[in-house]
């Protein structure tokens, strides 16, 4: 086989078993590295400055190998003649100085006559068919006066033979032509230790000629020589008996291997004690008991043990995060097990689902699924149903009656839920494996918003998730600037980061077939939140329209008119019944800024209780927190010369909600909800700002693009990006246990809670009323309480019941449920109590003490009680008048315009024009412009007519109702 010259691979090594002899020479050893000795590679800088890493210490390793100084090793090349020997070969016999001393029986090494051609790519590489095979003798020294390139001989100079050396020193050998070898030719070869043998101690230098064509020397093994005692006889099989490993050598294995198993283990050993943590009895480091939940909530009642657990999963994902493999899989494993951990806490401890608002949502289901319809006119999130028949659906086809399990665990599978999109999101933008693996990590921590309780708003992010997720990978795009950047003004600086690095990733190699699939994708997602949720889709639309005015979709400006037109035409047709009579309510709060903020921020904090003022106080912190890494890591990627424009636009849009209305105080909840993808991404460059090295399988991490930048080692900045990487995770994980259960003392469900409910159900026929406590009257007050988990339409609790930090100031509350139609209840419970006390500084023992005071009252009775809960009914009622009279569900049909089948038919005619002239712009910019022109002629006055109803259905309704 010929011998590749530009071939890198390792030759194996052979063993020749020489004949019986009673000497052996020294073979010769080649002067590999006398070309390149000297000679030093040069690094290249990219940009000027970058750094990759092991990528520059490996170049170095690899260039050290190849010189022929001090660091490289000497070696002897024996060659394999492997085309026959010409006929005509002259062999003459050469003295060797050392002949004497290592060959005594006189026999001489033939060498050919024919000089050898110079080596074609490097010193120990020959052309003529012959490979070489390298043989490390005993650690030779480095040559004195090693030729430089330009020394070695070239084909027209003076043939010379091979000059071969053995442990006394150099010889010259005269040729055949009578030239001689120039002196420092060859390096002398080292003296082997007494008693050592190696290959080159058995092998002599023997010359065969190569192809006629050219005249190689080729080297083989000597005619005589002793053999190796306990060596294999000649062609038996070179096996060599592998030594035995001990304990400490086995033990040395497993040491080294431990980057491998030692992530897994510490995971795993995590998760359990954290579970056996809260789910075993109490004791000194075990279990957790609710009655020593304060102020402070969840975190107070967690025993010691459950906090080493989750230190141990966050260094577990450290571990492996900082190693030089990308672990996908036992990354994302590790993630989920932090979100069991953090997220899971309530399901774990709690007896019944936690978050009482949950059970109107479980009633929506029961609702709907038992009649089939739903009823805008008792609840306005009826308008909305898409979540709720989604569910009544699942839940009749599957035969579940009983959703307690699914109300436990939805909050753990609704954040495992959002991990998928927001992983396909993080790989759409370029940035290291450490960033995107750490903002995932954070996406985790410091979602404590309590959004994700079985609730339309934590479905919807999850397609909102999605669908970021679809526009990113099959529908982003990335372009680079070509335009000058102007001299000066603002546009001089919006041309510079017009110029910048793009941080996102362009979308290549996507089929039609697969962007119209993906199109029909995300007009499916936005259909479902449209139906589901009435804040989800303008974040949708937002999103959207951000991305076509700041270039990074393919999408055309159809789509954000085609969806607008959807959200529009559901609320304008679908919703009559809420915003009927509400058009104060809905518009009341468009622009107020400040007074929105302040509902949402200031009115939050106004606790009593200083260990509950502190659950508030930690809320705001994560986010001024979160907000601060975010915009030091937008800081640190535009000095490395990167804009991501993705991230900023996910932070900013959500943003812009807060001039709409304060959606009852809770906008502010849903904007950082919403804001945090794009936040937790800018937050973790604060940490991990570089961009990936070239090499998809290459952890390692670049230095800022430009050397202005360059001020720290690399290796030491990543260290210690990665240190405080991991305690700035620790402090977010201990923030958010007291962020997200700091209300627990009245999130927490209790069982005599529900069984108190369950009472008022079974003598709901045909209906009833629950009259709730409140510190003051109004709508934006719900109930504190597990309401409305059935029979929504018998049970009602729209009474509320005035109460004083006075415990014995109960002629309110009675005077309330005297008015209250019959059947009604005054239900008094450990949640609405423990509400009080953290929010208006009602004492420690009001529940007892109102308790007490109702007993007392004359014109009161209790009917149900147990140690959680109490309900009290009106004591006297005329004989025969405790049967309520009958308060049956009678839906009413949604009020319309005489311009509304108008306005129908212009809605369809829009949709269709818009949708057609999409899915013709998917096969690129440049196809079919006259139909797309045409189809804009049809949409446009459609649209015009279809918006113009849309606005007179608000105004004669509204004017008529």
């Amino acid at each position: 086989m010929p011998f590749d010259p530009d071939a890198t691979g390792v030759i194996p090594k052979l063993t020749f078993e020489p004949p019986s002899g009673k000497g052996a020479n020294a073979a010769e050893e080649a002067p590999k590295g006398a070309e390149t000795e000297g000679t030093e590679t040069e690094g290249t800088e990219e940009k000027g400055s970058t750094d990759r890493g092991s990528t520059d210490e490996d170049a170095a390793d690899k260039g050290a190998a190849d010189e022929g100084g001090a660091d490289a090793e000497t070696t002897t090349a024996i060659r394999l003649p492997l085309p026959p020997p010409a006929p005509d070969t002259t062999y003459t016999d050469t003295a060797d100085t050392d002949t004497a001393d290592t060959n005594p029986a006189g026999v001489k090494p033939p060498v050919v006559a024919e000089p050898p051609k110079p080596p074609a790519s490097g010193a120990g590489e020959e052309v003529g068919g012959t490979q070489p095979m390298k043989v490390q003798p005993a650690t030779p020294p480095k040559p004195a006066d090693a030729p430089k390139p330009a020394d070695v001989p070239k084909p027209s100079d003076a043939p010379s033979t091979t000059s071969a050396t053995t442990e006394g020193g150099p010889s010259d050998v005269p040729p055949a032509g009578g030239a001689a070898v120039p002196s420092g030719g060859a390096p002398a070869a080292s003296q082997a230790p007494a008693g050592a043998r190696t290959l080159a101690d058995l092998v002599q230098p023997m010359t065969v000629p190569g192809p006629p064509g050219g005249g190689v020397a080729v080297q083989s093994p000597p005619v005589s020589s002793p053999p190796l005692p306990q060596q294999a006889p000649y062609g038996g099989p070179q096996r060599q008996q592998a030594p035995k490993k001990g304990i400490g050598a086995r033990l040395g294995a497993l040491v080294a291997s431990a980057p491998k198993w030692l992530p897994v283990l510490l995971v795993l050993e995590g998760l359990v004690m954290y579970v056996l943590a809260l789910k075993v009895p109490p004791g000194p480091w075990r279990g957790v008991d609710p009655a020593d939940i304060d102020g402070l909530g969840l975190i107070s009642a967690l025993p010691a043990t459950a906090f080493i657990a989750i230190l141990i999963m966050l260094v577990s994902f450290f571990v492996t995060v900082s190693q030089s493999t990308d672990r996908k899989f036992l990354l994302l494993f590790q993630i989920a097990a932090i979100t069991f951990a953090l997220h899971g806490a309530g399901a774990l401890v709690a007896d019944e689902p936690r978050f009482p608002t949950a059970y109107i949502h479980a009633g929506f289901v029961e609702f709907i699924g038992r009649t089939g319809e739903t009823a805008i006119n008792i609840d306005a999130r009826m308008g909305w149903p898409g979540f709720f028949a989604l569910f009544a659906f699942v839940t009749k086809a599957a035969g579940i009656s009983d959703m307690t399990t699914i109300l436990q665990w939805t909050p753990l599978l609704s954040n495992l839920l959002y991990l998928l999109p927001f992983v396909l999101i993080l790989r759409q933008v370029v940035a290291t494996t450490r960033a995107r693996w750490f903002a995932a990590l954070l996406f985790v921590l410091v979602q404590w918003i309590g959004q994700d309780y079985f609730s339309p708003q934590g479905f919807t992010f999850a397609l909102y998730l999605a669908f970021v997720a679809i526009l990113l990978r099959w529908f982003g795009r990335v372009e680079q600037r070509t335009k000058p950047v102007p001299p000066k003004g603002l546009r001089k600086w919006i041309g510079k980061l017009d110029a910048m690095t793009p941080g996102e990733l362009a979308n290549t190699g996507t089929f039609r077939a697969d962007k119209l699939l993906m199109l029909m994708m995300l007009i499916a997602l936005f259909l479902a939140s449209v139906a589901s949720h009435q804040i989800t889709p303008f974040m949708m639309l937002g999103v959207v329209t951000a991305f076509l005015l700041f270039k990074r979709t393919t999408l055309t400006w159809a789509l954000p008119f085609f969806l607008g037109l959807i959200v529009l035409a559901w609320i304008s047709y679908m919703t009559v019944g809420f915003w009927a009579s509400q058009i104060d309510t809905i518009f009341g709060g468009l622009g107020n800024i400040l007074q929105n903020l302040r509902s949402n921020t200031g009115d939050r904090i106004e606790g009593t209780d200083p260990a509950h003022a502190m659950v508030l106080q930690a809320r705001l912190g994560i986010l001024a927190v979160i907000l601060a890494c975010a915009a030091a890591g937008l800081f640190r990627r535009l000095r490395r010369g990167v804009f991501d424009r993705s991230a900023l636009i996910l932070l900013c849009v959500p943003v812009l909600a807060l001039g709409l209305q304060s959606y009852g105080g809770e906008i502010g909840l849903r904007i950082y909800m919403f804001a945090l993808p794009g936040a937790c991404l800018l937050a973790a460059y604060a940490f991990f700002p570089n961009l990936p090295a070239d090499s998809a399988d290459v952890r390692e991490e670049t230095v800022p693009l430009r050397r202005r930048n360059v001020r720290f080692d690399p290796q030491l900045t990543k260290r210690i990006s990665l240190v405080l990487a991991a305690c700035f995770a620790v402090v977010f994980a201990m923030a958010f246990l007291l962020a997200r259960y700091g209300n627990e003392k009245f999130e927490r469900v209790t069982t005599g809670e529900v069984a108190a409910l369950h009472y008022v159900y079974d003598h709901d026929k045909p209906s009833a009323r629950v009259l709730y406590l409140v510190p003051k009257e109004g709508p934006e007050v719900t109930p504190t309480l597990p309401w409305g988990e059935r029979d929504i339409e018998r049970v009602s609790f729209s009474e509320q019941a005035l109460v004083f930090k006075d415990p014995s100031k109960i002629d309110n509350a009675v005077a309330k449920l005297k008015s209250a139609p019959r059947n009604s209840y005054l239900m008094v419970s450990r949640g609405q109590v423990s509400y009080l006390q953290l929010n208006e500084g009602f004492p420690a023992d009001w529940g007892e003490r109102f308790r007490a005071a109702l007993d007392r009252s004359p014109d009161v009775k209790r009917v149900y009680a147990n140690q959680d809960a109490a309900l009290y009914t009106w004591k006297k009622f005329v004989r025969g008048t405790e049967i309520p009279e009958p308060n049956p569900y009678e839906g009413r049909g949604d009020p319309t315009s005489p311009w509304t089948p108008v306005g129908i038919a212009a809605l369809a005619v829009t949709w269709v024009a818009l949708f057609s002239y999409e899915i013709i712009r998917l096969n690129g910019p440049n196809r079919a412009p006259r139909a797309r022109r045409r189809l804009l002629f049809l949409a446009v006055p459609a649209f015009a007519v279809a918006l113009a109803v849309i606005v007179e259905r608000f105004l004669y309704i509204a004017a008529n109702n």
